[in-house]
């Protein structure tokens, strides 16, 4: 028996470490001024698995920017293939997060012109709000006119906030019903 076989036996570390350093040697960086050679073989690549030009030029810069973010070792003369398994990898990867992402789809409101409202000037207005309850015009004067918040009408008409909130809905109900009225009658 060899002696470095005696010494594998007694010491399997031996044998990895003298493996590691075989495999070292046989590997090297991935350098970025590499990389552009392989730009074209990436590219078609992209080409094929997206189908289109722009999706095909961002996955490869995606691919560049993961190939680059840490240091890599492979042997000089797989350096293609590491980096078309790398692309493929990104593609998967973008596919699979598109397919977590809901779908959006148009409004059909958004989309369609929306149906004529009535407008109404503001002496319409201000006729019906004149209309409304004392306590519920004074809330919807002080909130939507003067613009004053919740709390500081609460304060200036001296009631409880939620109180401003209720009479606010029922004075607004009433301006609203009142300017329908006679955007029917007209």
């Amino acid at each position: 028996m060899t002696q470095l076989a005696t010494a594998t036996r007694s010491y399997p570390l031996a044998e990895r470490a003298f493996r590691d350093s075989d495999r070292a040697s046989a590997l090297g960086r991935l350098e970025p001024d590499r990389l552009t050679d392989h730009v074209d073989a990436l590219y078609r690549a992209a080409c094929a698995l997206c189908g289109s030009r722009p999706d095909a030029e961002d996955l490869v810069q995606e691919t560049f920017a993961q190939v680059l973010k840490r240091p890599r070792f492979v042997r000089r003369d797989r350096e293609l293939g590491y980096l078309l398994r790398a692309l493929r990898n990104t593609y998967y990867s973008r596919c699979r997060t598109a397919a977590r992402r809901p779908v959006t789809v148009a409004l059909p409101e958004l989309a369609a012109p929306a149906a004529s409202e009535p407008t109404f000037s503001a002496t319409e207005i201000m006729q019906a709000l004149a209309g409304v309850p004392a306590p519920y015009r004074d809330a919807v004067i002080a909130v939507d006119i003067v613009g004053l918040s919740y709390r500081e009408a609460a304060r200036a008409l001296r009631a409880r906030e939620a109180t401003i909130t209720t009479r606010l809905y029922r004075g607004r109900q009433h301006v609203a019903r009142v300017l329908l009225d006679t955007a029917e009658a007209n």
